[in-house]
């Protein structure tokens, strides 16, 4: 069993392309460097019983990119329906208000998470969310608690009694962050105050959106109000966020770096010659996710393989699941760390992206993926130089059965089947419970006319795939 390395904190992730790494203090001097007061330290997904991920998407709309994933908890009913709920409305505004016309690039909804607390009295969800409109991104948090001893939802302003003497601290704090900082903006507003957790130290940590206390050029911004300040204001949900944080024990150690371990390949690679045999890739993406167990115990029941394109938040949170496809011989690549589109972030970001999926995966399999699915098939220049750096050959598809559209799986077994060739990539996604369902005939049927199910890289045989390079089928790369 391979150790597993959770991302927790706030924290800046190395590109792997620098090649940099971190000096050990000698024996003699040992270097202590203070904690950020406003670094949140974020519970291991994989660590809570029960836990699963569930992803809603746009479909193939083709005028908008959604990709939005948050928790399911055992047994948290209020929490799965409070979740789910404003998932759906935030994705309702979303299209109200890019619908007007036709955008170049398109508008972009992306909603990833993190747990700020999980114990027996209370879980914390921290929600980040970006929309990109045709400029840049903006980006905005939300924190939601459980409180398992009332049974009830808390937003973060429930965390405390009143907000008016909070709102004169923080306002305190801010004015002392120069002239950029609109601290006269802070007030006692419910909606200002909607993303807030606990430090280590016990210290309220207070976060706001991109654009609330001044431009977007400042990043993140937070505010700790220390433990003593804020101990008179805190309500009995309050307190059990803070004893959460407080006792939590520590993160493991975060790594900006893969696992030095060897390339990732299928363990029945080189069982089939593709020049002999009629050989079809099937590909998934966005997992895993709650229908990701079933979809494994159909392809080992069928002894058909395939290459999972997984997102590194989904992997955190089940792990158990990439180690079994690992095992039954399928092949797993990176589809980024929050299925962002690459070509709408920095270079910096591109390589943050891969590379924190490519070190929680290549953590949990003891290998490393070489093969890498960009959000929505979305490549330009700078991604592709970045892979390339990275060891990194790029798939795209050539057969898309549009499983994210239907809720009928024999619409998607017809075109995954009429569409199949020898040599064909075909996409799907494991995060849909009609994928699956299809999948069991889509086998049946390529069986009968003689295809074989091969990881992507078998396509290629000897030729191999070449890191930077664009595939979108068993052919000649498209770049």
């Amino acid at each position: 069993m391979h150790k597993r390395r959770f991302f927790g904190g706030i924290a800046l992730i190395a590109a792997a392309t620098t090649g940099c790494g971190m000096a050990t203090a000698s024996p003699e001097r040992e270097l202590h460097v203070p904690a950020e007061p406003t670094m949140i330290s974020f519970v291991d997904p994989s660590a809570v019983p029960g836990l699963t991920t569930r992803t809603l998407t746009l479909g193939d709309s083709g005028d908008r990119d959604v990709h939005i994933v948050y928790p399911e908890l055992k047994g948290a009913t209020e929490l799965n329906h409070r979740l789910g709920e404003l998932a759906q409305s935030q994705l309702h505004r979303f299209v109200e208000a890019t619908s007007a016309a036709a955008l170049e690039p398109r508008p972009e909804f992306n909603v990833d998470w993190q747990l700020t607390a999980a114990t027996g009295d209370i879980v914390g969800v921290r929600l980040r969310t970006g929309e990109f409109a045709g400029a840049s991104w903006a980006n905005s948090l939300r924190t939601i608690w459980y409180d398992k001893v009332t049974g009830k939802v808390v937003d973060s302003p429930g965390l405390v009694t009143t907000l008016y003497p909070l709102a004169a601290i923080v306002r305190s704090e801010l004015r002392q962050r120069g002239s950029e900082v609109d601290y006269d903006a802070v007030k006692a507003d419910p909606g200002l105050f909607d993303s807030m957790a606990f430090n280590r130290e016990g210290d309220l940590v207070v976060e706001f959106d991109d654009y609330q206390v001044g431009p977007g050029a400042l990043g993140r911004v937070a505010v700790a109000v220390p433990a003593k300040r804020v101990e008179s204001l805190l309500s009995p949900a309050g307190w059990r966020a803070r004893a959460a944080a407080r006792d939590a024990p520590p993160s493991p150690a975060v790594s900006g770096t893969p696992v030095k371990s060897p390339p990732a390949t299928s363990s029945r690679a080189g069982s089939v010659n593709c020049d002999d045999a009629m050989c079809i890739a099937l590909t998934f993406d966005d997992g895993p996710g709650p229908h990701t167990g079933r979809l494994l115990d159909e392809l080992e029941n069928a002894g058909a393989r395939a290459t999972f394109f997984t997102v590194g938040t989904n992997v955190a949170a089940r792990p158990e699941l990439v180690s079994r496809m690992r095992e039954q011989g399928h092949l797993v690549g990176n589809h980024t760390w929050a299925h962002r589109d690459l070509t709408k972030l920095s270079s910096s970001k591109v390589a943050d992206a891969l590379v924190r999926a490519q070190s929680v995966i290549s953590a949990e399999l003891g290998q490393t993926p070489t093969l890498a699915r960009a959000p929505y098939g979305a490549v330009n220049k700078d991604v592709r130089a970045i892979a390339r750096k990275m060891g990194i050959s790029l798939v795209n598809w050539d057969v898309d059965t549009l499983d994210s559209r239907d809720n009928d799986p024999r619409a998607v077994v017809r075109r995954a089947v009429q569409s199949a060739h020898p040599g064909a990539i075909i996409l799907m996604h494991d995060i849909h419970d009609t994928t699956v369902e299809a999948v069991p005939e889509i086998l049946r049927q390529l069986t009968k006319k003689g295809y074989t199910f091969v990881t992507v890289p078998e396509l290629y045989g000897s030729a191999g795939m070449k890191p930077g390079r664009v595939y979108s089928s068993g052919k000649q790369p498209l770049t």
